[in-house]
């Protein structure tokens, strides 16, 4: 266990500052006094373990409005541990009352200051929201103008979809008129199936005229052959009788 004795110098009486040191020692164990000093410090005396007088220390010498301890001495002593709690040694009545008046007048100074800041803070936080509202009527224009923009296109492509399903038609005449173009050439197909056919036909009867034309030239080649041979023949035995007789007059006396 120790003990410190600390004087703080500064703005430390009326001001709250004994109900503060007061207070940092609720959740530590340590017992002793704060009391204010005739000349305006403040006398505090403290008992405990050395890491909780130590966190007491730094929760006590503060500059946090309205208090401000310009000036903190320590004295390190033994503890004696004839304190069993920690306390507040009042003043006279009439010193008291001065105090929490005093300390009442700048709690409701401060109340007024930080009011001031909240308002200029909540101001802040209109203006900001001011902003944003504008922003967010820009953010709804630049939707609207972007809803505008998308009807115009689903209204393009309604009109592409209407183009495209007038050229499906017209796709589907020309395959239509292509089916019939198809079907006539077919008829036309057949139709000169049917010529070649009769175009064999007579080729082949050509072919069987020409095969009796070349036969029937045969036979009056060799029936003319056969004729001037016989002709033949019978001039040569004309001749020869001609020759008898001539030769049988001469010799008859007859000048032929």
């Amino acid at each position: 266990m120790k003990r410190f004795v600390a004087i703080a110098r500064g703005r430390v009486q009326r001001v709250g500052y004994r109900e503060h040191v007061y207070n940092e020692t609720f959740e530590r164990d340590i017992s002793g006094y704060v009391m204010n000093l005739k000349n305006g410090e403040v006398e505090i005396v403290a008992e405990g373990s050395e890491e909780d007088l130590r966190e007491f220390i730094n929760e006590i010498n503060i500059i946090q409005r309205p208090i401000a301890v310009k000036s903190f001495t320590i004295r390190w002593e033994e503890a004696t541990g004839e304190y069993a709690t920690f306390e507040i040694i009042r003043g006279d009545i009439q010193e008291e009352t001065f105090e929490r008046m005093d300390y009442a007048g700048d709690v409701l100074h401060s109340m007024d200051i930080k009011f001031d800041r909240m308002l200029d803070k909540q101001d802040q936080m209109l203006d900001k929201q001011d902003q944003m509202l504008g922003k967010q009527d820009q953010m709804l224009d630049k939707q609207d103008q972007m809803l505008g923009k998308q009807d115009q296109m689903l209204g393009k492509q309604d009109q592409m979809l209407g183009k495209q399903d007038q050229m499906l038609g017209k796709q589907d005449q020309m395959l239509d008129k292509q089916d019939q173009m198809l079907g006539k050439q077919d008829q036309m197909l057949g139709k000169q199936d049917q010529m070649l056919g009769k175009q064999d036909q007579m080729l082949n009867k050509q072919d069987q005229t020409l095969q009796i034309a070349r036969e029937t030239k045969e036979e009056i080649v060799g029936l003319r052959s056969d004729t001037r041979r016989h002709l033949d023949d019978e001039f040569g035995d004309i001749r020869r009788e001609l020759v008898s007789i001539k030769e049988a007059l001469v010799r008859a006396g007859i000048q032929v």
